[in-house]
């Protein structure tokens, strides 16, 4: 028998083939790489939506007495011209109202959120002359989208008729205080309730009787309020003295001896003006109610409720930071049920994320299994199972790269994994299509296994490396959709090609590895060609 030369690839292909075919390393390499991939899946922050990079500010000016002509003239124009000089600023909004305007600078999707943020207040600082005399300074309010949007909303109500209405939002009050300090949790806020308030009801007809007016009636409130320091006066000990007055107010009649004037000599007194209550804020219009449905299907009357909403830190996982606000909420069950306090969870977006990624990891495994029941019908089920090890192992690549990179897992994630699975099997098959040609050609029959894997791998590996890098190079262009879309789609440019790269990677390494060891070479018989 005629020796012949040994095969010498020329391709990437053929050398990763002929590298790992028979290294004792590569099927721990693929293991490896499975057990990385799962890792991730567990590891990786779950959110419903991809986080947006979205940054803006408002500045708020007061200057007292002005109107809103005036406001409008010497606060929110010469702003807005200043505003416009910041680098990055997309659209301005001013307002002006009776002693104050305030400018909305929105910055461009995309711009660093900190950046952004500096730059305002630089300008600001830069030009704090350009307001007249009496103009408080500017207050500067960045906006947070991360912060802003909570994930999770829990409404408590109660069903104690004799509960004050400040009772709820007390006791509500101490539990938002410990969710508050719970890990990545950003902002908590309540929303609804009444808080405690003195309420001073002046009766009109009285204060004209006494010639008072509501200026002094207020004037001499605040008084009370006051904490002096008499900085002037030093003791011996060069020790600053403090003026103050020790529990003035105590409850509502303390408010009512307040002395308003004098007349004809005699002390007026504020509950002579006035009726003085410790209650709610009767000021605050805004009231949230809720109705529940009862065991027998019937919709409870409307209840005031206080909501506690809750936020997390940019790039955190909403999933955990929902099941540790549940848990903990689980704690003061029985304090509420004491209360007579019930609660219901009326957003959690950790839940919709967990559901949209367990649902969509589900298709995917769904996929796997199709793509595999079509290629025992075409190759045979020994080819569909090595191609059916390729697609997890690739996914565990792209997920960990995807981890390393700092994204999160979420919808668009997914879709971008679904998207590009239809293109993950495409080097495997091409891979094992060719091996399978091979094996049953009668011009490799003088050919070892080892042998033909290397060849069939090598001969394919340029059209495929070269269709590969064409499906790229039609995902790049996505990258630099600007705005809302483009934050939102920025998953696909961002996994798709690491997919993509990983799939030949696997399948130049992978696909010959195992082919060699499952795949059985036909019997050819005399005679054929």
């Amino acid at each position: 028998m005629q020796h012949h030369k040994e095969y010498i690839p020329k391709d990437y292909a053929g050398k990763l083939a002929k590298t790992f075919i028979r290294n004792p390393l590569t099927m721990i390499l693929g293991i490896f790489l499975v057990a990385i991939g799962y890792i991730s899946l567990e590891v990786m922050p779950r959110e419903e939506n991809p986080q947006m990079v979205v940054s803006g500010s408002t500045v708020i000016v007061a200057l007292p007495g002005a109107t809103a002509k005036e406001i409008e003239k010497i606060i929110v124009k010469p702003l807005e011209r200043k505003l416009k000089e910041v680098k990055g600023v997309e659209h301005i909004y001013g307002m002006a109202m009776d002693n104050v305007g305030i400018v909305n600078a929105a910055f461009f999707i995309g711009e660093a959120k900190e950046d952004s943020n500096l730059k305002i207040y630089d300008k600001i600082m830069q030009n704090t002359n350009m307001f007249p005399q009496g103009t408080m300074n500017p207050i500067i309010k960045p906006l947070d989208i991360d912060v802003d949007i909570p994930v999770l909303s829990v409404a408590f109500y109660s069903n104690n008729k004799e509960m004050k209405k400040t009772e709820l939002y007390d006791r509500v009050k101490e539990i938002q205080h410990h969710i508050n300090g719970l890990d990545n949790v950003a902002v908590t806020e309540l929303k609804g309730g009444s808080h405690h308030q003195f309420n001073i009801e002046v009766d009109i007809n009285k204060l004209s009787g006494y010639n008072l007016s509501l200026g002094q009636i207020k004037s001499s409130v605040e008084a009370l309020a006051y904490n002096v320091p008499a900085i002037k006066n030093r003791t011996a000990e060069s020790t600053i003295a403090m003026l103050g007055i020790k529990n003035a107010i105590d409850n509502a009649d303390d408010i009512g001896n307040i002395i308003v004037a004098q007349y004809m000599g005699s002390p007026i007194y504020l509950n002579q003006v006035a009726t003085v209550t410790s209650s709610y804020d009767i000021q605050n219009f805004q009231r949230v109610t809720i109705s529940t449905k009862e065991e027998n299907g019937v919709f409870s009357p409307f209840q005031e409720q206080v909501t506690l909403t809750v936020s997390k830190l940019q790039g955190t996982n909403a999933v955990i930071i929902a099941d540790e606000v549940k848990n903990e909420l689980e704690k003061y069950k029985e304090f509420l049920s004491k209360n007579g306090i019930n609660y219901v969870i009326t957003r959690n977006d950790g839940e919709r994320a967990n559901e949209a990624v367990n649902e969509l990891v589900f298709h995917l495994l769904l996929s796997i299994v199709i793509i595999a029941i079509l290629l025992i019908f075409v190759l045979g089920w020994r080819e569909s199972l090595i191609v059916t090890f390729t697609v997890p192992a690739i996914l565990a690549i792209t997920l960990f790269v995807a981890y390393l990179t700092g994204q999160t897992i979420n919808r668009i994630t997914l879709f971008a994994f679904l998207l590009s699975l239809g293109l993950l099997v495409d080097a495997a098959i091409i891979v094992i299509e060719n091996i399978h040609r091979h094996y049953h050609s009668v011009e490799s029959l003088h050919e070892t296994p080892d042998e033909l894997m290397i060849k069939a791998t090598d001969e394919i590996g340029p059209p495929t490396n070269i269709a590969t890098l064409a499906i790229i190079m039609t995902m790049v262009p996505m990258a630099f959709v600007g705005q809302m879309m483009g934050q939102f789609m920025k998953p696909i440019p961002a996994n798709v090609p690491v997919a993509l790269i990983a799939s030949l990677f696997v399948a130049y390494i992978f696909t010959p590895y195992l082919a060699v060891r499952i795949l059985k070479r036909p019997g050819h018989k005399k005679g054929e060609h």
